[in-house]
């Protein structure tokens, strides 16, 4: 294993645990080792999903040794390794470019700082709690566990919440979200919000125990929309990646860069994020 990978690894396990993960149907850790690393290279890559053109972004970079792919791009095994398949061809293609690639996935949802802590900020002022609570956390992470209900300190409106979660995901909303107004919220009623249950990516089967006035996720079903209004829940979508990205460059970014500064190691190493990851899906 490169120097570099070795580095980021012990890093991310200080940042997200792979402990804290869904281990049951989530594929995360260090998900390809070059047996040829890349040579003299000293970057890290940050990306939410490793596309074909995200990946050929990184290529291009011949600095880039390792990259941290949110999504894991092996999530089902393969029985084979064919260029025709755009999964595998991406897989082979980092193997014979020596880029290592390591996934945190649901490690990093979990984890105390981690993606669902970054969107609870955006709220304001308030206490934040896991929904379920981690079992048996690793040390610095005690208060890990799936998605977050959120008390603000002060209650507020619902479209008032909608300017703070799109002030902190400023990309890709283009000023729109996606919206389920319940009945105690409409214009008429205007019921103020004081929880709000979170979960980044697709967070039904996290939010739907969890009694809160608001859901905030990237993406829930038709139905599990209509279920969360049937408790006078009211729901705020902005689509599955739009939750995530920006903790890449917002948290993530100086967080690994400062322990990549000080682990000990003479090689400097600097992290960069994709400029071309986005969510597949627009809001017009």
């Amino acid at each position: 294993m490169s120097i570099l990978l070795s580095r980021v690894i012990r890093a991310l396990e200080k940042i997200a645990p792979l402990s804290l993960a869904e281990s049951s149907w989530d594929n995360v850790g260090l998900l390809v080792e070059p047996p040829y690393p890349r040579p003299d290279s000293s970057r890290v890559f940050l990306t939410i999903d490793l596309t074909s053109s995200v990946l050929e972004e990184a290529l291009a970079d011949p600095k880039v040794g390792v990259i941290v792919a949110y999504h894991p791009p092996i999530f089902r095994s393969f029985k084979r390794l064919n260029l025709s398949d755009i999964k595998q061809a991406i897989i082979l293609k980092c193997v014979a470019k020596g880029i290592g690639v390591f996934s945190p996935h649901t490690a990093v949802d979990s984890s105390v700082g981690g993606v669902n802590d970054w969107l609870s900020k955006a709220l304001g002022a308030g206490t934040s709690r896991p929904i379920t609570l981690a079992e048996n956390p690793p040390l610095g992470h005690e208060t890990a566990g799936l998605g977050r209900l959120f008390t603000l300190a002060q209650p507020a409106p619902l479209y008032t919440i909608i300017e703070r979660l799109m002030k902190l995901m400023k990309f890709g909303l283009n000023n729109k979200v996606r919206v389920a107004t319940a009945e105690r919220h409409s214009s008429t009623s205007n019921e103020l919000i004081s929880t709000v249950g979170i979960c980044a990516g697709s967070g039904s089967s996290v939010l739907s125990p969890a009694t809160a006035d608001l859901y905030f996720t990237g993406e829930m079903s038709h139905h599990d929309v209509l279920a969360a209004l049937s408790k006078n829940t009211s729901v705020i979508l902005c689509e599955h990646s739009n939750t995530e990205r920006g903790y890449l460059s917002q948290v993530l970014k100086p967080y690994l860069e400062n322990l990549l500064q000080n682990d000990g190691e003479t090689e400097v190493v600097d992290v960069v994020t994709s400029n071309i990851d986005r969510d597949p899906l627009e809001i017009v």
